[in-house]
């Protein structure tokens, strides 16, 4: 009898409680402590990822700080003309990072372009999209690839300057875009920023707007040789101020976000390795009972 026992096989009415849980325990156990390694070691990584984006956040904004009063003086200037919504041609251009693990920052930026092109090609109008950064690209790129004109990738492999804004703003500028406007995210606080998508005045619609406007934009600032000598090179210069102030403030908030994203990424861990282990200690103990169960059962039945 007591060989019938060890081998699982028990006589009416001796079957004790809990034997297939035993099989499953076993299993159950090994399953759960290599889990609890797997999220131990995940909570390593999202600490570690969380202390290089906070070394890497000051940076960036000391970046952002030095980067901004240069750039926005010319922005203030082209704000003053005014704005006239026209039908024609659009380019929309995406200021996107080339990572992840930054919450959706870079979703929201993809999200913009995706309703800025269904509303203008719902009132007729053809759109091409240029994207800077991969995650852009291969957000846009399945549904929207054949808006594509230029992409820009691994711009972040190198610390971004003034000088590789002003390539990319040589290739809008050799596009001639009738309309412009490019979609970045605004830096506001560590925990919060705005995902823009900023008219872009163009040299067509300067050339095409209104004199008086113009003038009563224009006239308050004197230029030395007169605007319309100087006007080529100051729009190339704006393209530049209007790339590189939106990508500083992207790669901050990028880096901002990272840093949210990995804390509650290791919180979450935290809270998943405890229901984790909750579980782990449960199987264990009902794997003792189970066979102290066993072991009384044996010996009675002997």
């Amino acid at each position: 009898m007591f060989s019938r026992l060890a081998s699982g096989l028990r006589p009416s009415g001796l079957r004790p409680i809990g034997l297939n849980e035993q099989t499953r325990n076993a299993a159950t156990l090994k399953t759960l402590s290599i889990r609890m390694r797997a999220i131990k070691n995940m909570q390593k990584i999202t600490k570690a990822m969380k202390m290089v984006a906070t070394a890497k956040f000051k940076k960036d904004m000391r970046t952002m700080e030095n980067g901004l009063p240069f750039a926005q003086p010319v922005l203030n200037l082209f704000q003053r003309l005014p704005v006239e919504e026209k039908a024609g041609p659009i380019t929309y251009v995406a200021v996107t990072s080339d990572k992840g693990l930054c919450g959706g920052v870079n979703a929201q930026v993809a999200k913009q372009v995706r309703l800025g092109l269904g509303a203008e090609e719902a009132k007729g109008n053809t759109a091409k999209i240029m994207v800077v950064g991969g995650k852009g690209v291969s957000t846009l790129k399945r549904l929207y690839g054949d808006r594509f004109s230029t992409t820009f990738e691994e711009c972040s492999k190198v610390p971004f300057t003034f000088a590789a804004a002003s390539l990319i703003a040589e290739r809008i500028a050799l596009s001639k875009p009738a309309r412009c406007k490019v979609v970045s995210n605004q830096f506001k606080s560590m925990v919060s920023y705005d995902t823009i998508a900023r008219h872009t005045f163009t040299v067509d619609e300067a050339t095409t707007m209104d004199r008086g406007e113009w003038t009563k934009a224009m006239d308050v600032y004197s230029f030395e040789p007169s605007i319309y000598e100087v006007w080529q090179d100051l729009h190339e210069f704006y393209y530049g101020c209007v790339i590189y102030g939106s990508f500083i403030q992207s790669t901050t908030t990028e880096t901002a976000q990272r840093m949210n994203a990995m804390e509650n990424a290791s919180k979450n861990a935290g809270e998943m390795y405890g229901k984790v282990e909750l579980q782990f200690n449960r199987a264990r103990q009902a794997k003792i009972t189970t066979e102290l169960c066993e072991i009384i059962s044996g010996a009675s039945a002997v």
